[in-house]
């Protein structure tokens, strides 16, 4: 008796196209079913601490030392994806300067004298979360975070627009 038959069939009595069909679904059910076979062996990297600098260029208002204030927590928007609530650690309000020509040829950075500069500021704030780090992929909010990436932060009083300039974690 032959092992498969001129109808394809194993043993005269099972089809191949049947077996291999089974054999792919056996396959599918396995990936699923066993452990460390889903998605959780992307985030093998775990939770760690992370600090992110952004920068907030041009920003119009008021008073925005008492928007925002190092202590405090901030929505934190990548790509328009909620990325969660991370803690503000540092806020550092960069001076508005022009480069201003000299008698004798050098530049020098003066204080902006305009009147409507005193109403827009530029702001450095540093963020402190939690986020899965594998190698050079880090996400936070379950969205990828790089430098150069556009972020929101959102508070009750504001939704600032800013970039993130440094990202560190703790190893």
């Amino acid at each position: 008796m032959a092992v498969i038959d001129t109808q394809g069939r194993l043993f005269g009595k099972v089809s191949i196209l049947d077996v291999g069909a089974a054999l792919v679904i056996l396959f599918v059910v396995l990936g699923i079913v066993l452990p460390g076979s889903g998605g959780d062996s992307l985030i093998a990297g775990g939770s760690q601490s992370v600090e992110v600098d952004t920068i907030v260029l041009g920003l119009s208002a008021s008073n925005p030392k008492e928007l925002i204030k190092a202590g405090d927590k901030t929505n934190f928007i990548i790509r328009n994806a909620p990325a969660g609530q991370v803690d503000i650690k540092n806020v550092e309000f960069l001076p508005r300067n022009l480069a201003i020509t000299q008698p004798d040829g050098s530049v020098k950075p003066l204080p902006d004298p305009r009147v409507e500069a005193q109403y827009v500021s530029n702001i450095l704030i540093t963020l402190e979360g939690k986020a899965e780090v594998k190698g050079d992929n880090i996400k936070l909010g379950g969205t990828d975070i790089k430098i150069g990436v556009p972020v929101e932060l959102g508070g009750q009083q504001y939704n600032f627009k800013a970039s993130v300039i440094d990202i560190r974690t703790d190893k």
